[in-house]
C-alpha cells in the first residue's frame, strides 16, 4: 500500500488516502474525507511507484 497526500479541489483541505500499487492503473470516484464532495481519482503505477496522479472535482 502506498499513501499519497493531495489537496482537495471543493475545500482545499489537504487529505491522504491508501493507493495500491499492484493495480498498475486506476479510476474511480471517491468523496472527501472532510467536505464530503465527490473526487474522480485517476492514477497510475509503474513498478510500485506512483506515476501519474489526479484528483478532479466532477462537477460542471
Amino acid at each position: 500500500m502506498y499513501e499519497h497526500f493531495f489537496q482537495c479541489p471543493y475545500c482545499w483541505e489537504e487529505i491522504s488516502m491508501l493507493m495500491d500499487t499492484s493495480v498498475s492503473s486506476q479510476r474511480y470516484i471517491e468523496d472527501c474525507e472532510v467536505c464530503c464532495n465527490p473526487i474522480e481519482i485517476v492514477s497510475q503505477f509503474e513498478s510500485n511507484n506512483l506515476i501519474s496522479f489526479q484528483a478532479v472535482s466532477i462537477e460542471q
